[in-house]
């Protein structure tokens, strides 16, 4: 794309000013204000060095990807310590120290300087304006200087809505910080204030801006400017962790708006917009959307509106976090697609938390890995491994989904150039129909339409799409509400989505009791013991106690390697239910799914459903002669030297709950440990308290604001 070809040349065309040190903002140029601002070519260049910043592996490059997808009943970052960390931001236990949140400051309003320097000077250009036939200015803005001047408020926006969603009430302006003086610093304002003054900055920009009809979706366009309203107006009518100004220990309270419903009816009417432009469908495979990016196929009229345009070779870490891992030798794979990482992960119960049916369970969670080994004639080959671990890895995107013809090659690593889809459609319709239910107290008939075609497009393979979810789901405004969360659960792993989701419904602190206890439970079941919460946890799953999966675990986990040609020979099409990375087509023939088609897969059995019976005769029904099936110890967290669970299952989620080595759970409450016999009802409990999900301003940041920031939230 023509973006990427350009991008990074825009860096130095709008690097004109330096800026107060203690947001680490720093431009110098040998350009000048008038020279770009009064050329056209130049201000594209400049906008392109916005778009630049973003890329960045400490703000969406990598940053967002990883290190701050906080832990959930969805994406989950295991830890075995038993201490506090200055960087454990995903078990939610971090402190002012921690070097990514500084960085991560720091490149967020670099890009805002950025954007700020170019709004501001295009908008005061002699350019801005369109001339007569004699030369002189007309009073009509010029279309490209709105578009660009637009694209570069809709980053700005974006960054902002980001850092008030992690850090809260943040320092805010849109004039560029030398504008203000060297001495004075930008203020701290109120989250609610800066969420009120970007969705009517990008009320105005939207107005001027190319429909992805006619531009593509890495670039910001009018669809993305009216969703990333819909997004932030339904950010600011949720809850939101709010400080104690008179206690600073304290963790402070989950708040919303008194007005939450004005906010509400703007994220409806936005999210309509964008739907009633008829510009973006459904139409694509769930997961073709994410195997299109990996193959950099830039698709503009289905489900992606808004994709991170990161450069092959150069920018962005999509791709090489997610996926399964695979590891190199001495620098190199033996395949054509170098090493992944795989570290960026899902949590290992989440699989059990779909709906049968749904292709997006087999196709989100990976279940294997590769690595190498030396085969009998003394060369390095690839084998398959599975992955038995306490989590599973995230298969939205991987390089191996790349065709092995355009793979970057055996020694590459990250810089994968895979984009990533900030804003889509699904998002919009599940946004609208949130927003609907809530406003006119329980689902209208366009908001049950909206759920369906996220629902439908992951049933596409069943006979009625799963009707009877959406039935279920028009009961009442709760239940609505709750299949809408269910979905956005199902639709968005891996995406900074699903913590955002809870705490903007204020439903984080029950989810993530009920995360630690999956784990907790397991542990207790593999040395012979029990927790007593069980049941509950079954029922909050949607299973019933008897057939629950939390109480009937495997022990142990049958797989063997295949590929098509396997599948055709052994007659794998009887089992279609546990084939994982297959599909039967309508003339019931075995079609390969597993975006991979080179290199091997595992057909583990029965994956999904809880086992109670050892495998028999499962393996040789109806005339099956496959390989040889081996097996691996599955869901082994209980140490039997003192009964309990393992590290991991008792301190993945320490900031918020966790467990000692007396048995005894104990929930955080401003920095101390309460134990869970205080709340009547656990894990039910209705008065839980907030999760800290909020980051500290960086220790740097405030040191050079002369302490005139302060951190609240108990750090």
């Amino acid at each position: 794309m023509r973006i990427k070809n350009i991008i990074l040349t825009g860096v130095a065309a709008l690097a004109l000013t330096s800026c107060n040190d203690y947001l680490e903002v720093d431009a110098p140029s040998k350009y000048t204000v008038d020279f770009v601002f009064e050329q056209k070519s130049e201000v594209e260049r400049a906008l392109n060095g916005v778009y630049a910043q973003s890329l960045v592996g400490d703000l969406y490059g990598n940053a967002y990807q990883k290190n701050f997808i906080l832990n959930s009943d969805v994406d989950l970052a295991i830890s075995s310590s038993s201490a506090h960390s200055h960087t454990s931001y995903q078990r939610l236990d971090c402190d002012d120290e921690g070097g990514e949140i500084l960085k991560f400051w720091t490149a967020a309003y670099r890009l805002i300087e950025y954007a700020n320097i170019l709004v501001k000077e295009a908008e005061a250009s002699s350019i801005y304006y369109t001339t007569d036939e004699n030369g002189e200015a007309t009073t009509t803005p010029d279309a490209e200087m709105l578009q660009w001047i637009g694209e570069a408020k809709c980053l700005r926006a974006m960054v902002y809505h980001d850092l008030v969603v992690m850090f809260g009430d943040v320092p805010f302006s849109f004039e560029p910080t030398n504008d203000r003086g060297a001495t004075v610093m930008l203020p701290v304002t109120d989250r609610e204030e800066i969420q009120k003054a970007l969705i009517a900055d990008l009320q105005q920009a939207a107005q001027g801006m190319a429909s992805t009809a006619s531009t593509t979706v890495e670039r910001c366009s009018k669809e993305f400017a009216q969703a990333l309203i819909a997004r932030i107006a339904l950010t600011a009518g949720g809850y939101s962790l709010r400080p104690d100004k008179n206690n600073t220990r304290s963790y402070g309270t989950m708040q919303r708006p008194q007005d939450y419903q004005s906010y509400y009816r703007t994220a409806m009417a936005y999210a309509d917009s964008v739907i009633l432009a008829g510009t973006h469908k459904l139409t694509n495979n769930y997961q073709d959307v994410f195997v299109n990016e990996c193959n950099y196929q830039v698709i503009n009229n289905d489900d992606p509106i808004f994709e991170i345009p990161f450069a092959r070779e150069s920018t962005g870490n999509t791709g090489y976090n997610q996926g399964p891992t695979y590891s190199d030798n001495e620098g190199s794979t033996v395949g054509v697609w170098g090493k992944c990482d795989g570290g960026t992960r899902l949590n290992a119960f989440y699989r059990f938390l779909f709906r049968e049916g749904d292709a997006r369970r087999e196709f989100i969670n990976g279940l294997w890995y590769y690595s190498y080994y030396t085969n009998s004639e003394g060369s390095l080959a690839d084998s398959v491994y599975i992955r038995n671990d306490y989590t599973v890895h995230n298969n939205k995107w991987s390089k191996l989904w790349t065709n092995a013809g355009s793979a970057l090659g055996s020694t590459t690593t990250g810089s994968t150039g895979i984009n990533f889809p900030y804003m889509r459609y699904a998002d919009v319709l599940l946004m609208y129909a949130e927003a609907a239910n809530e406003l006119n107290d329980g689902p209208t008939a366009k908001a049950v339409e909206c759920l369906r075609q996220v629902h439908s497009r992951a049933f596409r393979n069943t006979d009625d799409g799963d009707a009877a979810f959406i039935t279920a789901a028009q009961a009442s405004k709760e239940a609505f509400q709750k299949a809408v969360l269910d979905e956005r659960k199902w639709e968005f792993a891996g995406e900074n989505m699903r913590w955002r989701d809870l705490v903007r419904t204020n439903t984080y602190a029950k989810e993530l009791v009920y995360s630690f206890l999956r784990y907790y439970s397991a542990g207790m079941q593999n040395v012979g013991g029990m927790t007593g919460y069980e049941d509950a946890i079954n029922e909050h799953d949607g299973y019933s106690t008897e057939s629950g999966y939390i109480d009937n675990l495997p022990s142990r986990v049958y797989y063997h390697t295949y590929n098509i040609d396997e599948v055709n020979t052994y007659g794998l099409h009887m089992y279609k239910s546990q084939l994982y990375g297959y599909q039967i087509d309508g003339s019931g023939n075995v079609i390969q799914t597993y975006p991979n088609q080179t290199m091997q897969s595992l057909r583990i059995y029965n994956a999904y459903k809880p086992m109670s019976s050892p495998i028999t005769s499962a393996i040789t029904r109806g005339g099956f002669k496959a390989p040889s099936w081996l097996s691996a110890d599955f869901y082994k967290w209980g140490n039997e030297s003192n009964g309990q669970p393992v590290d991991q299952c008792k301190y993945s989620f320490y900031g918020y709950i966790r467990c000692d080595d007396g048995g005894n759970l104990w929930i955080v409450r401003d920095g101390a440990l309460t134990n869970i016999a205080e709340y009547a009802g656990f894990p039910n409990a209705d008065n839980l308290p907030p999760v800290r999900y909020i980051l500290p301003y960086p220790g740097t940041v405030i040191q050079r604001s002369s302490e005139e920031y302060k951190n609240y939230y108990g750090y």
